[in-house]
């Protein structure tokens, strides 16, 4: 029988339910999509319980009907500002000489022992390197002769609460939740390279209520935050420059918007009824331009804070990756590689399979990239996220972690 796999891409402006078939070549086939608009969802957050569980439900249904499959579980994505990350180290003694699967458990096992409150879930915990007797840049440690074994982790958590609230959602459609995934991990699934990861890169998905972003050295992640500012504040601040409702600010934010005022010739104008109008009138396109670029800039520089912040901005030789639905904002690329100073590319999902014309677009980069984290898992036999937080201290099932281990490993 093929293996389904489903994700939910819960995000501020749309849901999107991807139902997708593992084919032999470990090619995704893309067989049900289920697209509604967002609600009770703001900045990655549930802020109307009803309102948000009534749009996921409506999301599942229709990739029920494409699919003609019935979803009874699925990986989730999950953003906002509540998410945070710590970086870890767990050290063991090797007591046979010789590193074995449970060592790597155990060393694991000390990395997570770190105090994190009661109010925070471990959403991921992500190896980044291991070093024995010193010795370190050890890659797969298991088999090698040693003494002492540690292990750095990146650890990233959430609010509690807010993820509570996000998997009662998911279940009141008759879902279970699989495992919550951090979107620029997701994303990163399907637009970065092998090449880009072991260089060093940033993918920075950029939605509509969130800028999510993800640091990758030497193959492995080794930073992550998420950035409440996105595309609905380029909107919001459309509406108010120039009295438009939001919808007419969407509307001439995606038909008509640019990031770089000096590409739009100064005659380029375009018809509109603003507020307090009886007729439409007609605006110039670079006063359009003209605030989407400060917002855009802005945005930019906010996100080199953070990469500075973390220490790692000079280890990015191949720089930063855009995807997300507003990465498709003409000229943003340019602003990027502007305010950042390193090289800049846009991404979308690319050689899909099956119903794949909506998908096309970088914001489907975190739905797809859902799809590919439940392939991986597949290939590991691997079920749920390890350790997830009960309301104790969660208790480590070795097979599991064994498996985890095996996904996260090079």
């Amino acid at each position: 029988m093929d293996e389904i796999v489903v994700g939910i891409d819960v995000g501020t402006t749309k849901i999107c339910t991807l139902v997708g078939r593992v084919e032999d070549n470990d090619a995704i086939r893309i067989m049900g999509i289920g697209l509604a608009p967002s609600d009770g969802i703001r900045k990655g957050i549930i802020v109307d319980l009803r309102a948000a569980s009534a749009a996921i439900k409506n999301s599942v249904e229709k990739a029920q009907q494409t699919s003609g499959l019935e979803i009874t579980s699925a990986l989730v994505s999950m953003a906002g500002a509540h998410v945070s990350s710590i970086n870890s180290r767990g050290a063991i003694g090797i007591s046979s000489g010789i590193v074995s699967e449970y060592d790597l458990v155990h060393a694991l096992e000390q990395a997570r022992a770190v105090a994190i409150p009661h109010d925070r879930e471990i959403i991921h915990i992500i190896q980044r390197g291991f070093v024995i007797d010193g010795q370190d840049g050890v890659r797969t440690p298991v088999g090698m002769h040693g003494h002492r074994l540690e292990v750095e982790a990146h650890i990233i958590t959430a609010a509690a609460a807010t993820v509570d609230n996000l998997r009662q959602c998911v279940g009141s459609a008759n879902v279970e939740v699989q495992r919550f995934i951090l979107n620029p991990l997701a994303s990163g699934e399907v637009v970065l390279t092998e090449n880009e990861r072991e260089m060093g890169v940033a993918v920075c998905d950029i939605g509509g209520g969130t800028t999510d972003l993800a640091i990758y050295v030497d193959g492995d992640v080794w930073h992550t935050m998420v950035l409440a500012v996105g595309g609905n504040h380029i909107t919001s601040d459309i509406a108010h420059g120039l009295r438009l409702a939001i919808p007419q600010a969407e509307e001439s934010k995606l038909q008509q918007g640019h990031a770089i005022r000096a590409e739009i010739g100064s005659e380029e104008y375009f018809s509109i009824r603003p507020f307090g109008e009886d007729h439409p009138v007609q605006i110039n396109r670079q006063d359009l331009a003209h605030i989407i670029e400060a917002r855009v800039a802005e945005m930019f520089h906010l996100t080199l804070q953070e990469i500075k912040r973390s220490g790692y901005d000079g280890l990015l030789p191949a720089g930063m990756v855009l995807t997300g639905g507003t990465s498709a904002l003409p000229g943003i690329r340019r602003v990027a590689s502007e305010v950042l100073g390193m090289p800049v590319r846009t991404a979308r999902p690319e050689n899909l399979v099956g119903m794949v014309d909506k998908l096309q677009s970088p914001a489907f980069s975190t739905s797809v990239g859902l799809l590919q984290w439940a392939l991986t898992m597949h290939d590991n036999d691997f079920g749920m996220e390890p350790g997830r937080r009960s309301r104790g201290r969660p208790n480590l099932d070795l097979s599991i972690v064994k498996n985890w281990i095996n996904r996260l490993l090079p």
